[in-house]
């Protein structure tokens, strides 16, 4: 992977909205005191028990949150943008053995929680506290697509993941939030607990009602209508424009 020269990473920082909150010059210390390491597809970038002493940040790519269902299987249940990696919840059932893989190329920084608190030691929360908030984002939006309590069916499940996709993925353009990546429909079907041939009748059916165009092997999602029609609150305020 080209351009992993400390001036690249300070740069990868600064694009991470979940990290907005640190100055400039406390991100060029985060880089210069990460621990760094590049991953290729399907290599496991942290499992559980992960080390609690370190927060990771995925500089690059696309990593997944991966568990064993009923059946032994890994399937996904999340697919995470560049920002910090959330941290596994304690579990006494072993036998799902969550991990983070690489989707694609990865490149993933660690620092500890005493560096990253001398770091920000003016600032008013600490970095744990403001790591612990993304981590309760990301399995609420787990929440959201696979609780059996809130009663969603499935066109529902897969509509909140495209929306979830959109908001971690997409750029904005005169149709809709272009998504950014190639998500296979069976990605999807792991995303939202159903098999890839519903998955599929169920795209298709968003498409036949103008909530997805399709280009290529990638999507655009007319988010706010999409969102509006499952009573989702939209995520465009988190969706850059085309070009930035």
């Amino acid at each position: 992977m080209g351009g992993n020269g400390l001036d690249h990473d300070v740069e990868r920082l600064r694009r991470i909205k979940a990290l907005a909150w640190f100055s400039a010059s406390e991100l060029s210390l985060v880089a210069s005191t990460m621990r760094l390491a590049n991953f290729k597809r399907h290599e496991v970038i942290l499992h559980e028990p992960a080390a609690p002493s370190e927060a990771h940040i995925l500089l690059a790519g696309i990593a997944r949150l991966t568990c064993r269902n009923g059946r032994g299987e890994r399937v996904t249940m999340s697919l995470l943008a560049p920002g910090p990696l959330p941290r596994f919840p304690e579990s006494p059932i072993n036998r799902f053995a969550p991990q983070c893989e690489a989707y694609n190329q990865c490149r993933v920084g660690s620092v500890t929680w005493d560096t990253l608190d001398r770091i920000t030691q003016n600032t008013s929360d600490t970095a744990f506290k403001r790591f612990h908030q993304n981590d309760l984002k990301q399995w609420y939006r787990l929440l959201l697509r696979s609780s059996n309590f809130l009663n969603l069916g499935l066109h529902e499940r897969v509509a909140l993941t495209l929306v979830e996709l959109s908001a971690e993925f997409g750029v904005e353009e005169a149709r809709g939030t272009l998504l950014r990546i190639s998500v296979s429909h069976k990605d999807i079907a792991n995303l939202v607990g159903a098999s890839r041939p519903r998955v599929t009748e169920h795209l298709a059916q968003l498409e036949r009602e103008s909530f997805v165009i399709r280009q290529g092997r990638q999507l655009v999602v007319r988010v706010d209508k999409l969102s509006d029609s499952i009573g989702a609150e939209s995520p465009r305020e988190t969706v850059p424009k085309l070009g930035n």
